[in-house]
């Protein structure tokens, strides 16, 4: 029974990790077969990159990817600053309030970002940042979710490392940087992976914020595949596609020991 037991659990594990990868699959077979053999699953059909290249040319994928890398990395900079100082501040600084404060951050990861999609639309447009990268970056900047992670861990720095920086002359924000910054490394890492994860796949709000290809991201390009009054062809919507999953699967491809170091680090602390 033992002997049963520990193989049919290294069996579930492949058809559960089988399971879970087979979009992907079926994403990479269309991508490289053309036309209307892109959803017939035999191995007599040709092979072939004809489908990225009318892709790339179908719509500007390379400026619809540098949208997306410069709304990503806008978005982390600006999470980061003030996530990092507003969870400094709930975790070693003393005001009154605090702990309301605390409660209506922690209020935030309540609320859906599609329930404000409107108001949000109201904000950026007084602020004149309709179909730029900061309109697209605006309503995520103060993540709920990045100042909890941020203040969990400062708590868990000793005070002792605080107190040694004060001696050595540090200012609170230099305390906060030389101190509280390298040691929460980890965590650091493993937020920005799920919010370069999670904004680089967005779909709702850039496709509300942005208007022309100028700040369009990837994922509302894609849609220009898809539109069905001009037909739908599965190979190039699957070279499309992959072309806009491709850098984030390689490059979790490349550091995955990386990420899955970061990830358990930051959940021991």
């Amino acid at each position: 029974m033992t002997a049963f037991r520990h193989a049919l659990i290294p069996a579930a594990a492949l058809v559960a990790g089988l399971l879970w990868i087979s979009p992907l699959l079926l994403l990479c077979w269309g991508a490289f077969h053309p036309g209307g053999e892109a959803m017939r699953l035999s191995f007599a059909t040709p092979l072939g990159l004809g489908n990225f290249s009318q892709a790339w040319h179908v719509a500007p994928f390379a400026r619809y990817l540098m949208n997306t890398v410069a709304i990503v990395t806008l978005l982390l900079v600006l999470q980061l600053t003030v996530c990092t100082l507003a969870a400094f501040a709930l975790a070693r600084m003393q005001f009154t309030g605090r702990g309301i404060v605390f409660g209506l951050v922690l209020l935030q990861l309540m609320v859906m970002p599609e329930v404000l999609i409107a108001e949000n639309y109201l904000t950026i447009a007084r602020l004149g940042q309709v179909d730029a990268y900061l309109g697209v970056a605006l309503p995520y900047v103060a993540s709920a979710f990045g100042i909890f992670l941020l203040r969990q861990t400062f708590m868990t720095v000793p005070q002792e490392l605080e107190d040694a920086g004060r001696i050595e002359g540090l200012s609170r924000l230099g305390i906060l940087l030389k101190v509280y910054v390298p040691l929460a490394r980890p965590t650091y890492l493993a937020y920005a992976l799920v919010s370069i994860s999670y904004h680089w796949n967005n779909f709702l709000w850039p496709l509300v914020a942005t208007q022309t290809e100028k700040s369009r991201p990837a994922t509302v390009g894609m849609a220009l595949f898809a539109a069905p009054e001009t037909g739908v062809d599965w190979g190039v919507l699957s070279a499309g596609t992959l072309l806009c999953v491709g850098p984030l699967v390689l490059a979790f491809l490349l550091f995955q020991r990386q990420f899955m170091q970061s990830f358990m680090q930051a959940g021991v602390k």
